[in-house]
């Protein structure tokens, strides 16, 4: 396991093949109760190039209209997030550290023509909490800064099967994906970058950790 400057671990194809085809079987069926839709950025209105859903208690959202936010329930559907399937759990109690489970777990789908730029992952309440990345399908190049988006960056290409931990310092660090390299994998049929992102968003401990609706929404202020 290496440890990157500003305490972000890249655990290179820690999920083995067997392992991957089982959380692709596992985000089908979650996608099957939650459709992936397409993000809209707060105020202009703009698409992203990915498309996302998510499961837990809660889910990050972002429209036009109320901006980036987490809420229990899909936007388009107005039905709860599913659960967050055990094996994710296990993923986090196994490589977090952390006494809290995570109540978010964000799908984001990149085509083989998307990209995500660098943003900080702080729309969170609870900022002490790591946030675990676990890549799916095509290779992509991970870019990976400071805590100001002004700071130098490097980047490292993420695999399928790779799994990043920003914690520590670099639980606030910009990041954000490059590019992704087409035919580099041959788990998503139709080529394409799954990836998933835990996340836990409340100081307080919550009733249902891992799905059913919450019976508060944490709307943070943009920072994206």
């Amino acid at each position: 396991m290496a440890t990157l400057p500003n305490g972000i671990k890249h655990l290179p194809g820690f999920l083995d093949r067997q392992a991957q085809e089982n959380l692709v079987e596992l985000i089908r069926q979650v996608v099957a109760e939650a459709p992936l839709y397409v993000p809209a950025m707060p105020g202009t209105g703009k698409p992203m190039s990915v498309r996302m859903t998510n499961c837990g208690s809660l889910g990050w959202v972002t429209d036009k209209e109320r901006g980036y936010r987490y809420q229990p329930t899909h936007p388009l559907t107005g039905n709860p997030w599913p659960p967050i399937p055990p094996v994710l759990l296990d993923l986090w109690r196994e490589l977090c550290d952390y006494p809290k489970e995570p109540e978010a777990c964000l799908v984001n789908f990149y085509s083989d023509e998307a990209k995500m730029g660098l943003h900080q992952d702080k729309d969170e309440n609870e900022l002490l909490a790591p946030v675990l990345s676990i890549s799916l399908g095509n290779t992509c190049l991970f870019r990976v800064g400071g805590l100001s988006r002004n700071d130098s960056t490097g980047s490292f290409k993420l695999s399928s099967g790779d799994i990043v931990i920003l914690g520590g310092e670099g639980r606030l660090a910009f990041h954000g994906v490059d590019r992704i390299y087409p035919a580099t994998s041959t788990l998503l049929k139709n080529g394409g970058r799954i990836n998933l992102t835990l996340r836990r968003v409340n100081s307080r401990l919550s009733a249902s950790i891992s799905g059913g609706a919450s019976p508060t929404v944490f709307e943070a202020i943009p920072s994206r």
